[in-house]
């Protein structure tokens, strides 16, 4: 069976550098793109005027735009693809810039990527009809090691591990002064192996020492060494050092109108400002969003009402809504305006606009009882002194808080450490390793997972473990009463927000898709960059690439053609 031909590798071609590129090819698209952009309104750094002459900065804006669809992404792949990449070659014009000189210019040049992904946008918006924004997230893992990356308690898990091998370092050396033939013990180590393992031991317990107090310092619940931005969160997958990155797909596109970098670990919180460049440059119009419930904060709700923005959250099962209350201020109003000030005049004064019927219900102003904050109001200081008298306070039967740690001691004298804080406010602490190990853990374990779990009010410093002063045969303490505060009446305004269910029906489909594609067919699941600035510009790359696709699929090439070379 004969093969198909192929050529001669000596026959002399004539041929353009243009005839071979595909005629739809989307390197043609960035080219046109990119040739038409003013980049001195992006503050692109010049290149100097002096020595040998410079790589054009449109030629690597491209390349970085092209080798972000195309998964193309480290400065050496970039460098090797100028030289064996047709359509890269035609598209930079056939200079071969070396690894160093395309990673400069990224490092040089990151923070103008966000702005130039928005004037892509801008150029085909007049070609599309946006529709909602559907807003998710997702963890895109950092460069920084779990290794790398500290947390309270893992930080005194360890401590707590090389104190107990030092000790017993310690102890081997004085057997090993008192024995002279230590040495001709086969199953032993040798003195002067023991001692360089106590040494070893006490320099990493002073490093964990000094990360320890670096973090007490600032006050942050991690410490990340490679990337200090970066946070330890859960996926699919367990937990890895990540940021986490807020999305809003249009419901009609598909197309990513908007993202806003963050190194939150949940979502709480994260509409209004996802949506903020949406409404700003539809200032006098009123925008939708559809997020799921991770995103469930009240006063997020509200600013966004307040800023012309409808938040559809979804609720849970047998909930048609959520019920929101801000305080009152008498004003006129203007409830025909769609403008963010007259919408926060009207929500303060007890107006449903216009634009938010069939939205908010039941608004109604009332005066309800608040407790007057004082001016010596603080948080709660232990009743028992030092952390020494806390712990042997606790070893009694009893859950010590130390509120200005933040931590539990427990019967044990393990520490416990902030897990959460609940929608009531309560504060729930744990250490499910410390638990795991414990011996005296049938004494106080209570539920269905492996540790235990203890909830503290934010004015409660003392918890009886009932269970272990029943094994002790013991009586918990009674319960101090607590004072009571002063009240005054305060007028506020309260209004039940219903979400659209039809726009929520529709955001699984909506807001997976484009993470989907850029993890997966762009292979960029990770940063290769450091820092929340600099990933933000490497994260726009991502969505800038996912954007020039899914528009050409959409719109065709000839009318993406027609959009890129219009300034």
């Amino acid at each position: 069976m004969p093969y198909v031909k192929t050529f001669d590798r000596d026959q002399f071609m004539m041929c353009s550098w243009d005839s071979l590129v595909d005629p739809e090819s989307i390197a043609r698209l960035i080219d046109a793109f990119v040739a038409s952009l003013d980049l001195s309104k992006y503050e692109i750094k010049e290149a100097s005027s002096e020595g040998r002459p410079a790589y054009d900065p449109k030629g690597l804006l491209k390349l970085y735009i092209y080798g972000s669809r195309k998964g193309i992404r480290s400065s050496r792949k970039l460098a090797e693809s100028c030289k064996t990449n047709l359509e890269v070659k035609w598209l930079i014009g056939g200079v071969e810039p070396d690894f160093r000189t395309i990673s400069d210019f990224r490092k040089n040049n990151i923070d103008c990527i966000k702005s130039i992904f928005h004037e892509f946008n801008r150029r085909i918006s007049g070609a599309v009809e946006w529709g909602f924004a559907s807003i998710d997230g997702s963890k895109f893992t950092a460069n920084n090691s779990k290794d790398n990356n500290f947390t309270k308690s893992k930080l005194d898990d360890r401590i707590k591990w090389l104190n107990g091998h030092t000790d017993e370092y310690l102890r081997l050396l004085r057997e090993a002064d008192e024995e002279e033939d230590l040495d001709d013990q086969s199953d032993s180590l040798s003195k002067e192996e023991l001692e360089n393992k106590l040494k070893e031991a006490e320099e990493r317990l002073a490093r964990y020492k000094q990360y320890q107090q670096m973090m007490e310092e600032s006050g942050a619940s991690q410490l990340s060494l490679t990337d200090a931005d970066a946070k330890l969160m859960k996926n699919k997958n367990g937990f890895a050092v990540a940021f986490n990155p807020q999305t809003a797909v249009d419901s009609n596109t598909h197309l990513i109108r908007d993202f806003n970098m963050t190194n939150q670990v949940t979502d709480h919180g994260m509409i209004e400002s996802t949506m903020a460049h949406i409404k700003e440059e539809s200032p006098d119009s009123i925008v939708e969003a559809v997020a799921d419930k991770g995103y469930e904060n009240t006063d997020d709700m509200l600013a966004c009402l307040e800023n012309g923005i409808i938040p559809n959250v979804i609720t849970d099962d047998g909930k048609d809504g959520y019920e929101i209350e801000t305080e009152y201020e008498e004003n006129d109003t203007d409830a025909s305006s769609t403008k963010p000030e007259d919408l926060k005049k009207c929500l303060h004064a007890g107006v449903i606009p216009d634009a938010y019927k069939g939205v908010i219900e039941g608004m109604e102003v009332k005066e309800v009882r608040r407790k007057v904050k004082e001016d010596n109001d603080q948080a709660p200081k232990s009743i028992y002194g030092t952390s020494e008298e806390m712990l042997a306070k606790a070893k009694e039967g009893y859950f010590v808080r130390d509120p200005e740690a933040n931590l539990v001691y427990c019967p044990t004298g393990e520490i416990l450490r902030q897990k959460c804080v609940k929608k009531n406010g309560n504060i729930r602490y744990a250490n499910k390793n410390a638990c795991r190990h414990c011996p005296n853990r049938n004494k106080c374990y209570k539920g269905k997972n492996e540790w235990k779990e203890i909830d503290f009010t934010k004015d409660q410093l003392v918890k009886p473990c009932r269970d272990w002063l029943k094994a002790e045969n013991k009586e918990a303490e009674p319960e101090k009463k607590k004072t009571r505060g002063r009240f005054h009446k305060v007028k506020i305004v309260r209004f039940f927000l219903r979400p659209d269910r039809t726009k929520m029906n529709q955001r699984l489909c909506l807001s997976e898709h484009p993470f989907g594609t850029i993890k997966r067919s762009m292979g960029a699941g990770y940063f290769l960059l450091r820092g929340l600035r600099k990933v933000t510009g490497e994260f726009a790359l991502f969505c800038l690439g996912y954007n020039f696709e899914r528009a050409k699929n959409m719109l065709g090439f000839d009318k993406m053609m027609e959009l890129m070379v219009k300034a």
